[in-house]
């Protein structure tokens, strides 16, 4: 196929071989060829001088020019101003920064930070000699099996044959183009190796995304937004396992929606600013996360099935307000985490599925590459450069956005090759064994790169197995994480409280057992949106009894839970006993805070939340077994629970004691370890919570008569369906 048709069906594979300027040192003849479709005349300009450099000549009614000229020396740079049939105008040769197209390349293997240094748009400045200097955007976009591959965008209306990238010995294609600036849309235009035309692909490392129906990228400047959180960066290093965290799980799109007249479906991440800060700091949360922030084409997946890994979803605004947001919730005494998923991506047609024609993101065997129970691809995570993508975005989000923590999404399903699968529906592993040492390396090099250069940082693993030491270090043969969340406690909490209180002493065991694993790994107590939604109701709603009784119930549940060792996270609307099913497509169900059971129990989650950061002996050691020491666990007849959380040397001592039956009991004893004073600090069952205000003496003296294996006891009285905070005075 010759040059012309080559440009003119987009299928040029080496533009820089044939477009741009050449210069004959010999002859001094400076050649400049140029592809400009509809172009009628083509002149060129010095662009440090200004001064003509002569027309170029039309070649055989293409838009294919030409011009040798003879000059002392080659110009720096040079411009062309084009007339076609409606108009005059001027743009700088994109085809004679060659070098400078490369350098997208040079060192992207180095370090995987270097891969949102280097590609997707790259904002640059280009020297044109005499200390001037214009601004461009460097391109970089990996299609290694591509036959082609054009720069598309509202600069060029989107048509493929003007600006085709070249393909580098690496499988990039590079273009820098200037006059490209911040704010211009584009995608890219992908031959495969047949030379066919593929779905117009967004940036793979795109830094911020127009929603449907374009899906474009939109170039961004990273370097824009003014950071004023350093005191938190600072801060932020100290040491995570002693201190408190008590996580609000965010949904921003379903928190809270405009006013009914807003012409916005949701509120902006400044919107979220105004509200939700203010409202997290007064319940005192110490961090909130947030659910998949990464762009995604499909409100329905919630987050977790994300298109532009690099993108902060537009939906709330830009990424420079989705920084602000972060600045604030810093200056504010918050900390923010996201949702971070790395195991899957959909199939959509502007992604990364089949990016070039071929699996360049995936496992190219179903077996491997297509997850059963999401219907997405999985990333190849043995490729070197999926690898680096994915540790790169991980970084990413630490470095450009501040992010304090990722929670890794289903990282059982990266770890088990056999995931969700039946019987010769999966590949063993080089062993003949089931776990996928492709992840579980990759996860390892993410949690080393993440601790290595971000001290303020931390990851948690969603992991729902019992695959050994996934929050324990490295040098530890572990998976590296910073902590773990604790499915286990979840489901054998809920279902021990979901059970009629008659039937609990049958279930006792389940209700304990946590305790049993509980410093195997630095857990997270999660009570998470997964809890809430497809039929599984509310955390009211599994409660049993009439409506006293199920408030009751999530009152001495959430008492129990912030007593137990680990640190907490809950959900947008469990902090209001909402009675509904979480839905994506509404708002927490704010309204309910007109009546007294929901205001109740939302002043207890503030409560607890305040105990529970006030006190270190409720944090201090929650992943150290010298925290906790059980007064009595076997108390099943009357399914009641005690046990002693301790601070560091003991200096303090607090005992939580859980009712879980209706049925009160006076003068009850609780084993203690020393005699003295002691002091009611919480009862879930007080009438501000809307509990029964069942009489509770509010202080104690312990008396030297042994009790559950203890010197001393107190007398206390139990509320019905209560769990009490007691701390010893001295």
């Amino acid at each position: 196929m010759q040059l012309e048709q080559q440009l003119q069906y987009a299928k040029c594979t080496s533009p820089f071989n044939h477009l741009g300027p050449s210069y004959d040192s010999a002859s001094s003849i400076f050649t400049i060829t140029a592809w400009v479709p509809n172009a009628l005349s083509i002149s060129a300009f010095d662009l440090t001088t200004g001064q003509e450099i002569g027309k170029l000549t039309r070649m055989k009614k293409t838009s294919l020019f030409s011009g040798d000229f003879k000059l002392n020396k080659a110009p720096q740079a040079y411009s062309l101003r084009i007339t076609n049939a409606e108009t005059n105008y001027e743009i700088v040769d994109p085809y004679q920064f060659k070098e400078q197209a490369f350098h997208a390349v040079h060192f992207v293997d180095h370090a995987a930070q270097n891969v949102y240094r280097q590609l997707g748009a790259q904002l640059v400045s280009l020297d044109v000699g005499l200390k001037k200097s214009i601004d461009a955007t460097r391109f970089a976009v990996f299609a290694p099996n591509a036959s082609a591959v054009s720069l598309i965008g509202d600069f060029n209306l989107w048509d493929g044959s003007c600006l085709p990238m070249q393909k580098t010995d690496f499988g990039y294609w590079v273009l820098v183009v200037p006059g490209i600036s911040v704010g211009a849309k584009y995608k890219y235009q992908i031959k495969d190796a047949a030379g066919n035309s593929l779905p117009h692909k967004a940036d793979p490392v795109g830094f911020s995304a127009e929603q449907y129906p374009s899906h474009t990228s939109v170039v961004y400047d990273h370097n824009t937004y003014q950071w004023q959180d350093k005191s938190w960066l600072k801060q932020a290093q100290k040491d995570k396992y002693r201190n408190p965290m008590s996580i609000y799980e965010v949904h921003l799109g379903s928190w809270k929606r405009p006013e009914r007249d807003s012409a916005s479906t949701y509120l902006s991440y400044r919107e979220l600013v105004e509200q939700l800060i203010p409202y997290v700091k007064d319940m005192g949360y110490t961090h909130i996360e947030l659910m998949p922030i990464s762009e995604f084409p499909f409100d329905g997946s919630w987050g977790y099935q994300p298109v532009g890994l690099f993108s902060p979803t537009s939906r709330f605004g830009s990424p420079d307000d989705f920084k602000y947001f972060v600045d604030q919730c810093h200056q504010n005494g918050i900390g923010v985490i996201i949702d971070w998923v790395p195991a899957h991506f959909p199939e959509d047609g502007h992604g990364l599925a089949r990016f070039d024609g071929t699996h360049v993101y995936e496992y190219e065997d179903p077996r491997k590459g297509w997850h059963p129970d999401w219907n997405s691809c999985i990333y190849d995570f043995g490729k070197d450069t999926v690898r680096q993508f994915l540790v790169a975005n991980a970084l990413y989000w630490v470095d450009k956005f501040h992010i304090d923590g990722l929670r890794v999404d289903a990282v059982a399903s990266m770890l088990y090759l056999d995931y969700s699968r039946e019987d010769g529906d999966w590949i063993p592993n080089v062993d003949g064994g089931n776990h996928n040492y492709e992840a579980i390396s990759l996860l390892q090099w993410m949690n080393r790169e993440v601790y290595e250069k971000f001290p303020h940082a931390m990851t948690i693993a969603e992991e729902s197995t019992s695959f050994p030491k996934v929050s324990r270090p490295l040098f530890d043969g572990g998976l590296g994480f910073g902590f773990k969340w604790n499915m286990g406690w979840m489901h054998d909490s809920l279902h021990y409280i979901s059970k009629d209180p008659g039937y609990r002493r049958y279930h006792h065991n389940e209700i304990t057992f946590s305790m049993v694993y509980a410093f195997d790994e630095n857990f997270v107590l999660p009570i998470s949106h997964d809890e809430v939604v497809h039929g599984k109701g509310s955390l009211l709603r599994k409660m049993p009894g009439d409506e006293w009784q199920q408030a009751a119930n999530l009152r001495a549940y959430a008492g129990f839970m912030y007593g137990h060792p680990g640190k907490k996270l809950n959900f947008m609307g469990n902090e209001i006993a909402q009675a509904s099913e979480w839905n994506h497509d509404s708002s927490v169900n704010w309204h309910l805070l007109e009546f007294d059971k929901h205001k109740g129990i939302q002043s207890l989650y503030r409560d607890l939340n305040g105990l529970y950061a006030k006190y270190p002996a409720l944090y201090e050691l929650d992943h150290d077994h010298q925290g906790f020491e059980w007064i009595d666990h076997g108390n099943a007849e009357q399914s009641i629970l005690s046990f002693l959380r301790k601070s560091d040397g003991q200096k303090q001592k607090i005992y939580c004691i859980t009712n879980f039956t209706p049925i009160p009991h006076d003068h009850f004893l609780i084993g203690v370890q020393d005699e003295g004073s002691y002091q009611l600090l919480l009862n879930t069952d007080d009438k501000k919570y809307w509990g029964s205000s069942y009489k509770v003496v509010k202080k104690m003296t312990a008396k030297a008569n042994p009790w559950n294996n203890q010197p001393a006891s107190i007398s206390v009285n139990l509320p019905p369906l209560a769990s009490l905070f007691i701390i010893y005075k001295g």
